[in-house]
């Protein structure tokens, strides 16, 4: 499924593609990029691949080991950019989410100072042109802009992002620090029963998103991306249907108008989809701060 949906989006003219080692589907994902290499519709340097490092690889001994393994699944030389997934760390092994029998997460204590400062190597080392995090909030991002001998700050920091949450104050610390955010879940996130509340409200059948949706003759997920574009975020849409895929191309083709953006900063009601609550009580939980 990654494998083809991968070859869609560069064949649609998506050039930026965003895994995981978390996600396990970079060996897929690799041989769909190499594919489109292999049949002349891009060279490798047209494509900006994003890969991120687990919670469990966050000691500073670990980062560039997991780096090589994303690299040896995608056989890939290098990724575009490296991200720290998420500011909590876990013990150390095989399993992404250890738990003990009764449930409870196996957290790791480690500096996110030095397992950046470890990041920076392997950009050094060239496996990351570029290095970021993601899911920071603007504390945890502070600590590392004012570590001592930082030699790289991070160019991005992907959280999630929509008109329901939409990092208003997140998104104006980033631009001062002159980093980009990138936005996950730009449409009200993929509905996975481990992480999103069934109850959870539907972005795209938001009445407010739906009306603008018909003014402009546009889809309410199409809506939502221009929305975020617009404020200067980096998006990343999911999906596997070669139709939505396709579709969401057609967001460099319109304009919304001050008086919509102004409405659409109105559905803003700082709602998470997205909460990853099992990591709550450890002491680097991001979102227990305001942004």
């Amino acid at each position: 499924m990654a494998t083809e949906a991968t070859k869609i989006a560069i064949d649609a003219g998506f050039r930026h593609i965003d895994a995981a080692y978390l996600y396990q589907n970079e060996e897929e994902v690799g041989l769909a990029i190499r594919s489109k290499i292999a049949d002349g519709t891009v060279k490798r340097e047209d494509i900006f691949y994003t890969s991120k490092l687990p919670s469990t690889c966050h000691r500073p001994e670990l980062v560039q080991l997991c780096l090589e393994k994303s690299l040896k699944k995608l056989q890939l030389d290098y990724v575009d950019l490296y991200l720290i997934h998420f500011p909590v760390s876990m013990k150390p092994g095989d399993d992404f989410n250890p738990v003990v029998e009764n449930g409870t997460l196996l957290f790791d204590t480690v500096d996110l100072r030095d397992t950046w400062e470890a990041m920076e190597k392997c950009k050094d080392a060239g496996l990351a042109k570029s290095i970021g995090v993601s899911n920071f909030n603007h504390r945890q991002l502070e600590m590392i802009l004012n570590k001592p001998g930082l030699k790289y700050k991070p160019v991005c920091n992907q959280v999630e992002c929509h008109p329901y949450l939409n990092q208003s104050k997140l998104l104006d610390y980033c631009k001062s620090k002159d980093i980009v955010l990138v936005a996950y879940g730009a449409l009200g996130t993929q509905r996975y029963k481990n992480w999103i509340d069934e109850n959870a409200p539907f972005l795209l059948e938001d009445p407010v998103l739906c009306a603008m949706a018909e003014k402009h003759k546009r889809t309410p997920a199409l809506i939502s991306l221009r929305y975020l574009l617009q404020r200067g975020v980096v998006i990343v849409a999911k999906s596997f249907a070669e139709k939505r895929i396709k579709e969401n191309m057609q967001v460099f083709e319109f304009q919304l108008p001050p008086e919509d953006m102004a409405i659409l900063d109105g559905l803003n009601k700082n709602y998470r989809f997205v909460t990853s609550g099992l990591t709550s009580a450890h002491p680097n939980y991001p979102y227990s701060d305001e942004y």
